[in-house]
């Protein structure tokens, strides 16, 4: 994306969602801030703000909520970023488990298979295609090698906490995600869209 082999970007398409009908999971407990959003929203809206390398100006969702739970359980979200740039996802906690992450260019495209826990034990891929056939068989495929994403953040957290590396985002990032996660939210209650 940086080196603008994918030509101007226009929207991050992202797909998150397992299934888990479980009442005595946390992720199933609207008291204690369960449902889809907070769990899994979070990341498409977080690497969305990274790929785009700015802030969503407006968000816009439709929710479905589990009638004995109150939880979301099903999450369809577009996010505007202005000048032409679109985040739209879908998130779930009772569809079939998969997710992607597709970055839509003006000359190519990105989709990162697994980007949001890889297994740990597994490389993973990701393609690039620039639109030479429809079915992708001519996309170049890079791998990834295996890597423990918790322990990767474990030791930059300890890397930080003994002050030999800073941490690459501060509690502001986490902040914002959460404003973002609000306004999505806050559409749900006013049937429409919601500046940030």
């Amino acid at each position: 994306m940086r080196s603008g082999e994918l030509g101007q970007i226009r929207a991050v398409r992202a797909v998150f969602s397992y299934f888990n009908v479980d009442p005595t999971n946390v992720r199933n407990m609207a008291d204690i801030g369960g449902g889809g959003i907070l769990d899994i929203g979070c990341y498409p809206v977080v690497g969305a703000r990274f790929l785009f390398e700015a802030e969503p100006k407006r968000v816009v969702s439709l929710i479905e909520r589990d009638s004995n739970f109150k939880t979301d359980m099903l999450a369809s979200v577009i996010a505007d970023f202005g000048q032409g740039r679109q985040l739209s996802f879908i998130c779930s906690t009772q569809s079939v488990g998969h997710q992607k992450i597709e970055v839509i260019g003006t000359k190519g495209r990105v989709e990162i298979i697994i980007p949001f826990n890889a297994p740990a034990d597994q490389p993973t891929a990701v393609l690039i295609d620039h639109g030479l056939n429809m079915d992708t068989s001519l996309s170049r495929r890079e791998i990834i090698p295996a890597c423990d994403q918790y322990t990767e953040q474990a030791e930059a957290f300890a890397l930080a906490v003994l002050g030999r590396k800073s941490l690459p985002y501060g509690i502001e990032d986490a902040i914002q995600n959460m404003r973002i996660l609000d306004a999505i939210f806050e559409s749900e209650r006013v049937k429409g869209w919601v500046e940030i």
